[in-house]
């Protein structure tokens, strides 16, 4: 499964870099190569937050896999990201329990 996320921020302000970084390391860590990130800055691009309905910034928007889901702040609380947004992480390999 693969997942198609847009993340949507207000310029480089410090709250903005974090949720970026935020989002990258959730996504090394659990999706590793299922997944494709957009970052929309809504003072350069503000009508695709409104077609989105972006009230506020950031905010994580899942549009794959269906249904769309959405979770705003800056992505720190990494479990309230992936119950948020119905992530199923990525299969841990470890040879000497035998789980991949």
């Amino acid at each position: 499964m693969s997942y198609r996320l847009r993340l949507y921020v207000t310029g480089r302000t410090a709250h903005s870099q974090r949720a970026i970084r935020n989002l990258q390391e959730i996504c090394e860590n659990e999706l590793r190569d299922r997944y494709q990130i957009e970052v929309i800055d809504v003072l350069e691009n503000p009508r695709l937050a409104e077609n989105e309905k972006i009230m506020a910034t950031p905010t994580l928007v899942r549009r794959l896999p269906e249904p769309v889901r959405k979770i705003i702040g800056d992505l720190s609380d990494r479990e309230k990201v992936l119950l948020g947004l119905d992530i199923v992480p990525a299969p841990i390999h470890d040879p000497e329990r035998g789980v991949e």
